[in-house]
């Protein structure tokens, strides 16, 4: 069972204790919003349990939500090619905002020999430091066949040795599973049912996974992820909509460091022998800074959500090695490895910036979960149930979706990752409660959010295709122009009567970079667009992504 709820646990934002003076101007703004509605009055300040909260002004839809912001990929010292300390991540999450955030350390022997129970202790410690910050361990998964993935559990007694288990006997690099088989592809669905058996038996009380960089290599093929998604409900959630390393492109870092071939995310690869067959050269590169995979409207996300089950996206820093910072790695001991320690000796500052392509977590990627109280749990209950929206470069304070019958409340409808169940010819209504960026982001530039787009697909059922990533029934309906819009703003978009089940999601920008987008203009007339290398300026091509909210017609 969780903890007992404390309002000292409570991000300071969000606690009533903590005079508005107090709060930083990001702080002060969430503060706002949730007494503008975001939940009814400040239930989840107030500490008032979630079933209770969730009927405060629900008006029998989703529940009213106030929105964490996290982080899922976060490296340390403890992953052979990261470098920080945990209180130099803590620290800069806190600065930009977070929440939450997942250490995610890479598998290798030396972590799950020996790094993984001292890094374990190291976390046990910064929860205590840092009571109002949510800090889960985690693990980088090499996936059987695959890429990677995040995987992380709710703190319990077992966390960390459910995850050394899961790493010895499932990991795709430590186990020589690496290779295109199919029994190697057959091993990563075990592995998931593996974790939902642990969670079933009670050894902790949640787990969940996420596939990270999908295109970046290729090699994660439609069939697989959508194996990954069938295999144990609840387990593989979703994945990474953004990949980390946004700054690789930056093109005064470019200059700095004199590359001549970078990419935001570090997509800089072509098609390989493992890879699958079936993905166009385009998607191994970002589009706007996102995966081909979500980016494409009508493609492999559309193409998954059609079947008429979610799988949600996310956005993080995958944070190793920041740029323009000035930190080495530190010196090992003599005669000492990273597989014989488990970790890497704290960092050492040059005065020089160090060679990196990310950002710090929270400060250009961040994940918003939608959550009635602050706790580990809710957080991952928020994850699960797709309440989830992400941006990039802080476009917006705040964002909050509700799909409900026309003419009735807004409190009335379903929300982010949602279900609305209409009889066959019903109106209905999107409405949208954006609360504007209202102060610079962190490089200095005030965002202005200059469109939303309203994308909508038929649900049409199970694929015959495994291996298919076309939509052909979704495409953006509507754009929305908010360029003139500030402060806190409500939207209402018609969508009309509903004859057949479908779905409806929201993608924004800054206006500053789109055109016709990957399957052509009239589908997408003005989508993300990919970048030439050594010029992906991402401060200057940002967008935000919502999850789906889906409506059954029966």
């Amino acid at each position: 069972m969780p903890a007992p709820f404390r309002a000292t646990d409570l991000p300071d934002w969000a606690d009533p204790s903590v005079p508005a003076s107090s709060l930083d101007p990001q702080g002060a703004s969430r503060r706002t919003f949730l007494r503008l509605g975001m939940v009814g009055g400040l239930a989840l300040a107030a500490g008032v349990p979630a079933a209770a909260a969730a009927a405060s002004g629900s008006g029998g839809g989703d529940p009213q939500l106030a929105w964490l912001v996290g982080d899922h990929h976060v490296h340390s010292r403890y992953s052979h090619d990261a470098k920080y300390n945990f209180d130099q991540l803590a620290r800069k999450g806190a600065r930009f905002g977070l929440d939450w955030m997942v250490f995610t350390e890479h598998s290798n022997f030396g972590h799950a020999d020996k790094g993984a129970a001292a890094e374990h202790a190291e976390i046990i410690a910064a929860r205590s430091r840092n009571p109002r910050q949510l800090i889960f361990q985690g693990l980088e998964w090499y996936i059987p066949a695959a890429e990677h993935g995040t995987v992380f559990a709710a703190p319990g007694p077992h966390e960390v040795e459910l995850l050394r288990e899961f790493e010895r006997l499932w990991d795709g690099k430590l186990n020589g599973w690496a290779a295109d088989l199919p029994e190697n592809e057959a091993r990563a669905v075990e592995a998931l049912r593996w974790l939902a058996a642990r969670k079933g038996e009670r050894y902790v009380d949640d787990v969940v996974v996420l596939a990270n960089h999908p295109s970046r290599l290729g090699i994660d093929s439609p069939g697989e992820i959508r194996a990954w998604r069938d295999a144990a409900a609840g387990i593989c959630i979703g994945m990474e909509g953004a990949p980390g390393a946004q700054g690789d492109a930056d093109p005064a870092w470019v200059a700095y460091r004199g590359s001549t071939r970078a990419q935001r995310g570090e997509y800089v690869n072509a098609p390989r022998p493992d890879s699958f067959p079936g993905y166009p050269v385009e998607a191994y590169r970002t589009f706007g800074g996102f995966d081909w995979v979500t980016a494409t409207v009508g493609g492999l996300w559309d193409a998954m959500l059609a079947e008429g089950t979610l799988f949600s996206i996310t956005s993080n820093s995958d944070n190793h090695r920041t740029i323009w910072d000035t930190w080495r790695d530190g010196d090992m001991p003599p005669g000492e490895t990273f597989d014989s320690l488990g970790w890497k000796p704290s960092p050492v500052d040059t005065g020089t910036p160090q060679p990196g392509s990310d950002f710090w977590p929270g400060e250009f990627s961040r994940t918003h979960v939608g959550v009635t109280r602050h706790g580990y749990l809710d957080v991952l209950a928020g994850l699960r149930r797709g309440r989830v929206w992400v941006d990039h470069g802080h476009l917006v304070d705040g964002l909050d979706v509700r799909v409900a019958r026309a003419g009735r409340s807004r409190a009335t409808g379903a929300t982010l990752g949602g279900r609305l169940v209409v009889e066959r010819g019903t109106s209905v209504d999107l409405t949208v409660r954006v609360r504007s960026a209202h102060r610079p982001n962190p490089h200095g530039v005030l965002p202005r959010l200059a469109h939303l787009d309203v994308i909508r697909g038929a649900v049409t059922g199970p694929s015959a295709d495994p291996d298919t990533w076309r939509a052909p029934e979704t495409r953006v309906v509507e754009q929305v122009d908010t360029s003139r819009r500030r402060g806190t703003y409500d939207l209402r978009i018609p969508l009309g009567r509903i004859t057949e089940s479908c779905y409806v999601r929201l993608r924004g920008s800054d206006g500053n970079r789109h055109g016709a987008g990957y399957l052509g203009a009239s589908i997408d007339p003005a989508g993300p667009q990919m970048h030439e290398d050594n010029n992906g300026d991402p401060w200057a091509d940002t967008w935000l992504y919502t999850n789906p909210v889906y409506i059954d017609v029966r």
